[in-house]
């Protein structure tokens, strides 16, 4: 906490005599500090199992969500609720084949679908033909973590 948010909180605190003391504050930003490591923790353990859809050229060249430019030639994803820039391994379950991609936009909108994989992606899996395929996503590394000490 800065001193300048401290003596704000200390001036409120006298002027309105609030039932709360400076180490009250202190061990509330620790309650919310230790919450945000266990959300982190959760999705380090993500895993999901569903369909899988792929989109390419109607979308190259525009924005996705993180900002970044569609390129339906490179290793990405959308998908609803995992943090952006978060990699993750998707494998199809029909036949085994893998692949890493980064989260950089949010999506899929169309019925109960989990993921949706950029054409380069899909084409790792083997399911441009079909469009869709059952998948399971399995978080390999979080956003800002270090990529040694993620799954494989």
């Amino acid at each position: 906490m800065t001193f300048k948010n401290f003596l704000a909180t200390s001036l409120l605190a006298a002027t309105f005599s609030l039932p709360f003391t400076f180490s009250d504050i202190q061990s509330t930003s620790a309650a919310s500090a230790s919450t945000q490591a266990s959300t982190s923790s959760a999705k380090a353990n993500f895993r999901q199992v569903g369909t899988a859809s792929w989109y390419g050229p109607g979308f190259h060249g525009k924005k996705t969500a993180s900002g970044e430019r569609f390129d339906q030639n490179k290793l990405t994803a959308a998908h609803r609720s995992l943090p952006l820039d978060t990699v993750v391994k998707v494998t199809n379950l029909d036949n085994g084949k893998a692949v890493k991609v980064s989260i950089n936009d949010r999506g899929p909108y169309v019925g109960k679908r989990v993921i949706d994989l950029s054409r380069a992606a899909a084409q790792k899996l083997d399911m441009t033909d079909d469009g869709t395929a059952r998948v399971r996503i399995e978080v390999a590394e979080l956003p800002g973590s270090n990529p040694s000490e993620s799954a494989n």
